[in-house]
This record gives structure tokens, sequence and C-alpha cells, in this order.
């Protein structure tokens, strides 16, 4: 979107203006109480100061990206796509919240929500166009590129949380066909019924590309009641996302690691939830062969996929695997509300899956990027330094082969260097 150079002055001061606040992260509870009373004009006023500070805060980081990534079209379409929503927001800044008003700014969410439809796998291609034209991408431009779509992914779950609230419970047909949902949430989600949909549509997929399909085992284990199946409160969306993801994954590893021939023989997925004091953890178990300690560091990083990479034709289909992007937005669902996603592989036999979601609405905040100097730092280029034996420069490593003796050398470590995590 172009702007005469006035217009865009005023909403460069304005996107200054925002990006100097924190976002205001809520809870699940919040969200429930808030939806039991809904008031319009109330979330009216909440939204038109929160989701300008929201977009602020990511398009600050966004420019700040490598600019050999900034430049492809992809990261461009993107880029727009956040201005034009920013420009959008403010425009009702200070209108009073009137009838008119209220329509149109609901109007203008759901414009807002279906522009940023597309933003993971537009900014995906945007990843791939830069490793075509680049080759191997440096390790610091690396690092940078996956904190950024960390906070990027991240910050777009979080709007889109607060629209689609906002838009069901006040939209052109608030509370249609929603049932015990309060906007998105459904306050006695059942987990296990959410597995059993997961599992199902993700067997579909492995039937269609393997012609058969692991088995599915689900237990329950209510440490706190006796009360099953166990229930919470959530965003049952979101927790499908993640389970469908690991679903895939593991019929994927099973069907290829088994002699998909004879399906009678596939080892089951086995899923137990269980209930605790301080989570709700969801256990998937899968006898595919298991991941290399090695290739465990590579799982949550965009830049990486064991799966041949789709083409841009398939961008709006769900193949079996693809982008690589499965995982890290999975675990980002887990942790937006202070959950969290954990991987533990037997190398040669099988990879267990564990999603954590808090057991406490209270606790479950919105876990949310903040742009300040701590988060600029991170997109600054620098050579990472090792401070282990193991992260030693091949220089060294050649210089000491004088002075050891071949078989310690031989019998010294070899591990990559383990990538920092960064809890935003």
């Amino acid at each position: 979107m172009r702007l005469f150079p006035v217009r865009f002055n005023q909403i460069q001061k304005m996107l200054d203006f925002y990006s100097q606040f924190n976002p205001s992260p809520l809870s699940i509870k919040q969200f429930i109480d808030f939806g039991l009373n809904a008031c319009e004009s109330k979330s009216y006023i909440f939204l038109r100061k929160e989701l300008p500070v929201r977009l602020a805060n990511i398009m600050k980081e966004i420019a700040l990206l490598p600019e050999n990534l900034l430049r492809t079209s992809s990261a461009s379409q993107v880029s727009a796509w956040y201005a034009r929503s920013f420009e959008e927001v403010i425009q009702f800044e200070k209108t009073e919240p009137t009838q008119s008003n209220l329509e149109k700014f609901c109007s203008t969410l759901v414009q807002i929500r279906n522009r940023h439809s597309d933003v993971v796998q537009t900014m995906a291609q945007g990843v791939i166009e830069l490793k075509e034209s680049q080759g191997n991408v440096e390790p610091s431009t690396e690092s940078s590129i996956q904190y950024f779509l960390d906070r990027l992914y991240m910050s777009r779950i979080s709007i889109r949380m607060l629209i689609n609230q906002h838009t069901l419970l006040f939209g052109e047909f608030p509370n249609e066909n929603q049932g015990r949902h309060i906007g998105c949430l459904d306050p006695a989600c059942d987990i296990s019924s959410v597995v059993q949909d997961a599992y199902e549509n993700a067997r579909f997929l492995c039937d269609q590309y393997y012609l058969a399909s692991p088995e599915l085992i689900l237990r329950e284990h209510n440490s706190l009641e006796n009360k099953y199946p166990i229930r919470t409160v959530y965003v049952p969306s979101h927790l499908y996302h993640m389970l469908f993801e690991i679903f895939k994954n593991s019929m994927r590893a099973v069907m290829e690691h088994h002699d998909h021939d004879h399906s009678d023989k596939l080892p089951p997925l086995q899923v137990i939830i269980v209930q605790g004091k301080e989570d709700i953890c969801v256990k998937i178990s899968d006898q595919g062969g298991g991941i290399p300690r090695t290739h465990m560091d590579h799982l949550f990083k965009y830049m990486y996929s064991t799966a041949p990479q789709p083409s841009k034709s398939d961008m709006h289909t769900v193949p079996l695997a693809g982008y690589g992007y499965g995982l890290p937005i999975s675990r980002l669902y887990a942790r937006y509300f202070h959950g969290d996603l954990v991987l533990m592989s037997c190398d040669g036999f099988g990879t267990d899956a564990v999603i954590y979601l808090k057991t406490l609405s209270d606790e479950a905040n919105e876990l949310l990027p903040i742009f300040n100097k701590t988060s600029t730092k991170f997109y600054k280029s620098t050579v990472p330094t090792g401070d282990w034996s193991s992260q030693g420069s091949v220089m060294n490593a050649r210089q000491m082969n004088a002075a050891i003796p071949k078989r310690c050398i031989e019998n010294g470590s070899n591990d990559s260097t383990e990538e920092v995590s960064r809890e935003n």
C-alpha cells in the first residue's frame, strides 16, 4: 500500500508511539470472565488500544530483519499487510463506541484476520526464497530469523485470539452455533474428544499416502479426582493444531520405519492424558524408530525439515509433512498460555511428545513478545564464540593435533554447538 509522504510520516509517528507500550497479557480466566458478561463497548475500547500496541511491537522487529530477507517479495508482502492493518485499526483510536462505529470496527477486524490468514505460509516462502538466492545462510542470520519467526507467529496467535473473541461474541451472528463455547474458548473442553478428532483426520491423510495407518490406544489418569473424561478450559482449535501435527509426524515415522504393507503388524500410537495439580499432560508415544540425538536440536527450527519441500501450488493444502513449521508453531500454541511441548526420543525405537497445559485458568496467561533493547540485540550479527571444548575452531583443532595423540582426538566430542533457547 503506497502512502503520500505526509501520511507516511503520520503513520510512522503513530508506530513509534504505540511501540513504546508493552502488550497487556490476558489469562484464560479473564477471557472467560469477560465473555460471560460480554460488553461490546468495553471490548472495543480495549482492542482499539491493545491491537495497535501488539501490531507496532512486532512491526518494529520486522524492520530489523536481515536486508536480504526483507527484500524477498514474500517478506515484503507480509510487511505491507501489517502496515495496512495498523493503519486501519488506528483510525478508531479516538472514535466513540457508537453502534455504527462498533459495526465498522467488527468488519475491520474480520478484514484484518482474513488478510493475515496466509502470514505463516508467505513468510515461510520468504525464507525459502532467501535460501534459494543465497545458498547457505550464515549461522548468525539463521539465529536472527529463528528468533524473529518465534515472535512473529506468537504475536499472530495472540492477535487472532483477540480478534476471534470479539467477532465471535459481537459479530454479525453472535454466539450462533456456539453451544457452551465462549467465543473460541470451551469452558469444559473434553481433551480426549479433541485427541480423537486430531487422530482421525491425521489417519485419513496417512491412509491416503500409505494405504494404511497405526491404531490409537487412549488412556486417561486423573490424579486429583476420579472424574472422566478429563476436561479443562482451553481453545480447542489450538489443542487440535498441536495434536494433529504430532499425529502426522508420528504416523509418518511409524509407516516409514515399519513394513506398511502389513497394517495388522503396525505398532499403535499410545496416548495418555494426565491431570495433575499444575499441568494437564497429553503424551503421545510412537514406535517410529526414534530420532537421532544429533537431530533433536533441529526439530524446532523453521529452516529445517526432513520432508520434501511443498511447491507453491500446495501452499493452501495440508500435506502430511512440508515446510517444517508444524512442530515450531505447535510449541508456540502450547507456550501461548504458558504451557509447553517437549519431545523425548529413543533412537532406534520411538518418540514421546508431551503437551503441557496449565491446570488452573488464572495461571494460563498469554506469553507475548515485547519490543525493547533486549530484543533488538538479537538481530545484530555476531560470530558465536565457543566456550566448551567441542566448540573450538577447526584451526585450533589442527594446531592441537601436533601435541595430542591421535587416539585422544578420536575419542573427543564431536557434538554440534547447542542452540541457546530463548524464552519470549
